[in-house]
């Protein structure tokens, strides 16, 4: 008799300001919990990122969001704390969650750096009732790494993750296909995984206000006014899933390197000033695409999937995203599929964020070609592969393309900075500059 299709979806609780305070306390040697008090983990105000990005459960209580303006916050709770991210720290603790993960299940799928799917199917022999080892991992991450999560236990990925996000901190709950009627249709429909804002205002004015409103609403009726979309989230509000990565077999000829490597490939940025100006969104998107390309070329990766975010200056996000012909680690192609979705994206509101993404990663040596573009791409492959290498020896600013020489924007933007990013790559972080007695030296 088969087993049951177990999954967890781990989700670090409050990641960002969890990791900084278990830093602090643990290495630093700091007496006040930040976890304890009221705090937050904020970006830098004066390049217009001062927002609340994590906040502690004291400060919930205030009633701070993720997202608000700091000044804002502060609003709400003068006494706050804030302190600013610390992006080191917050991949060394990803990196040891999930090797920990991975100490009791061959199958973790990395979805962000502070969520995993872990497939733990067939291992009741091994670990006993599920729901009750659920409770003992979350325990043992709890006691090892010195943060908490929530465990959602599910026979798929999208159930596990919706069962995650009940109720926190530190705790473990359960969403079986028999139980989605009962936990899961109650809850608003913004609460459903994929249905933000936007969508969640389009299903108001159709009178969907509950998931269970969308999964007792006629799919075709979804489809007229949400195409594609309605249709993906009124499967999901029954708990079905298009996709499991789960159950995606690597191919015997992936190397190590490559099981290990990450599945999407993204940055963003947050603008100085609001952006109106085609020309300085293609210099963003251009920024962006570098830095992604030299990720991608740096694990010997190629993606097939290009994805842009938009970010309105009043919060609206927007996404679209387009399959190329060919897998590609060309910076160039990269920039032109991304300038080619903002052409179809952008509907002329001022932009705070700007974001490119990459997915479908594979690890294949050949690229099919075309008949035009064999010449053209073989060029741009020789000229990426010698700018990295003149980067890898003289530093990331050693060559940029000649449109960046005058601007207010980095040539490779988004995500870590150039500091940070050089200490997260090369393992030169604070666990290299312990001494033996686990002191900072």
């Amino acid at each position: 008799m088969e087993s049951r299709t177990i999954i967890f979806h781990i989700d670090v609780n409050s990641a960002f300001l969890s990791w900084s305070a278990a830093y602090r306390t643990e290495v630093l040697g700091e007496k006040t919990d930040l976890r304890t008090v009221p705090s937050i983990v904020g970006g830098d105000q004066e390049a217009r990122r001062g927002i609340v990005l994590a906040k502690s459960t004291p400060a919930k209580k205030y009633g701070i969001q993720t997202g608000e303006p700091i000044v804002a916050a502060r609003k709400k709770c003068p006494n706050l704390i804030i302190i600013p991210p610390d992006f080191p720290v917050y991949v060394e603790k990803s990196k040891a969650l999930i090797a920990l993960l991975k100490r009791y299940s061959d199958q973790v799928v990395q979805y962000s750096i502070d969520e995993a799917w872990a497939d733990f199917t067939g291992y009741e022999m091994l670990y006993g009732d599920p729901v009750v080892f659920a409770h003992k991992l979350k325990d043992i991450i709890k006691e090892e790494l010195k943060f908490t999560v929530n465990i959602g236990v599910s026979s798929n990925r999208l159930l596990a993750k919706m069962a995650g996000d009940f109720k926190k901190p530190d705790l473990v709950h359960t969403l079986f296909p028999e139980e989605i009627e009962e936990k899961m249709w109650p809850l608003p429909v913004e609460r459903l995984f994929l249905v933000g804002k936007a969508a969640a205002d389009k299903l108001h004015s159709l009178g969907i206000y509950t998931i269970g409103d969308l999964a007792r609403t006629d799919v075709n009726t979804l489809k007229a006014h949400m195409k594609k979309h309605g249709e993906v989230i009124w499967n999901y509000a029954w708990g079905r899933e298009e996709e499991n990565p789960m159950e995606e077999k690597l191919s015997m000829e992936e190397t190590p390197e490559a099981r290990e490597g990450n599945k999407v490939y993204g940055n963003s940025m947050t603008t100085p000033v609001n952006v109106t100006d085609v020309e300085y969104a293609r210099q963003i998107l251009l920024s962006l695409s570098e830095t992604v390309g030299m990720r991608l070329r740096a694990d010997r990766a190629k993606i097939s999937c290009v994805s842009i975010t938009l970010r309105s200056s009043d919060f609206i996000n927007r996404n679209r995203q387009m399959q190329l012909i060919s897998a590609t680690d060309v910076t160039e192609e990269i920039y032109a599929a991304a300038c080619r979705l903002y052409d179809e994206l952008w509907d002329g509101r001022p932009l705070r964020l700007i974001g490119v993404s990459t997915s479908r990663v594979s690890y294949e040596e050949y690229r099919q070609y075309n008949l035009f573009d064999q010449g053209k791409y073989d060029k741009l492959e020789k000229c990426d592969k010698a700018i990295d290498s003149i980067r890898a020896r003289f530093g990331e600013d050693s060559v940029m393309r000649a449109s960046f020489l005058n601007s207010r924007i980095s040539h490779t933007g988004g995500g870590l900075n150039k500091e940070k990013r050089a200490e997260a790559v090369s393992g030169s972080g604070r666990e290299k500059k312990k001494n033996g007695k686990g002191e900072i030296n």
